[in-house]
């Protein structure tokens, strides 16, 4: 199998024409500069690396409402509605989110898992059959984190979470923590806790930089969430000197699982170049759970998203990395090929 077009090869995402080869294994064969009669753009698939599917029982559910009221444990509008569907009501509204992910050209998401080890469970059925990997970062029991990918901590304003830090290192799986979502005040009791990476991260003082760069602790950006929710927008320049930056797509009640609208959103937000945000949302990603896709490089597995050259959206770009950050949405996509 093969894709022609403009590849954004390797970890810099670097455009090249040319052909990309997947042999029969999964795995990408080659990639071959060449000229080609294709304005296909090729790249690889996205990773959103902060998700609440189970939400998708409540969208646009709680307009007007605070941060707290919205999603603080255990009484927050999300966790009430969470406790009220049934079975197989959350099953399904999952499912439709993660369909939606795959034909966005989404490969993966790391999603927060309420509901302990039966949380985790339900994910793992709705996403049977499908071809997003969806990681379970398991949250209220160290029975779930067992049974799931990681541990998902609330904030450390919460619980100390020292127990669940413990277990997951000898259990060696990541745990990641929200912090500095609506105030600084849980950032530090976050570092100390050495976490695979942060989420949020809106409101962090000059020695939380300093600390997060020291202890190269990665920080998962959701920008669409935090306006919505009024906590404000992160300080991305500052956060990208220091660190590694994801992207996620956070709380479906709040907002679509859409890579291209979180990129786009950012993009237009902030001074940060499409390619570092284009990185965030695929290479970059992948990196946090050491993940064998998300870039395009010969041996890794074939995730790739192909978007139409062609289509009225994206006919006559001059520039695919900035057309695909800034102008693609899942209209524009022509092909998902997830293997290997």
């Amino acid at each position: 199998m093969e894709y022609t077009g403009t590849i954004l090869q390797g970890p810099s995402l670097e455009p090249c024409e040319g052909r990309l080869v997947i042999g029969d294994d999964g795995r990408i064969e080659a990639i071959e500069e060449t000229p080609v009669d294709s304005d296909d753009i090729v790249l690889p698939a996205f990773i959103n690396a902060h998700t609440h599917i189970g939400d998708s029982i409540a969208k646009e559910a709680g307009g007007g409402l605070s941060l707290e009221e919205l999603v603080a444990p255990p009484d927050g509008l999300k966790h009430r509605l969470l406790r009220a569907a049934s079975h197989e009501e959350l099953v399904s509204a999952m499912g439709t989110s993660l369909e939606y992910m795959e034909r966005g050209g989404t490969a993966a998401c790391f999603d927060f898992r309420e509901g302990g080890v039966a949380g985790v469970e339900t994910l793992r059925e709705a996403a049977a059959g499908r071809s997003i990997d969806a990681h379970a970062f398991a949250r209220e029991s160290l029975e779930a984190m067992e049974a799931g990918d990681g541990f998902g901590a609330s904030g450390a304003n919460d619980d100390t979470f020292d127990r669940e830090r413990a277990a997951t290192r000898e259990a060696g799986k990541p745990f990641a923590i929200h912090a500095g979502e609506g105030d600084p005040s849980d950032l530090d009791p976050a570092l100390d806790l050495d976490p695979a990476f942060l989420i949020h991260v809106v409101h962090p003082e000059a020695h939380h930089l300093e600390r997060i760069e020291e202890q190269g602790v990665p920080v998962v950006l959701c920008p669409r969430s935090n306006l919505v929710t009024g906590v404000g927008f992160p300080p991305v320049s500052d956060l990208l000197e220091r660190t590694t930056l994801a992207l996620g797509t956070d709380n479906v009640m709040l907002n679509s699982p859409s890579m291209f609208r979180e990129m786009e959103f950012l993009a237009k937000l902030s001074d940060v170049p499409a390619r570092e945000v284009l990185k965030m949302a695929t290479v970059n990603g992948a990196d946090l759970l050491d993940l064998e896709y998300g870039s395009l490089e010969a041996g890794k597995a074939a995730r790739v998203l192909v978007l139409d050259g062609e289509s009225p959206n994206l006919e006559g770009v001059r520039d695919p990395v900035r057309a695909v950050v800034r102008r693609a949405g899942i209209d524009d996509v022509k092909a998902v090929e997830f293997t290997g």
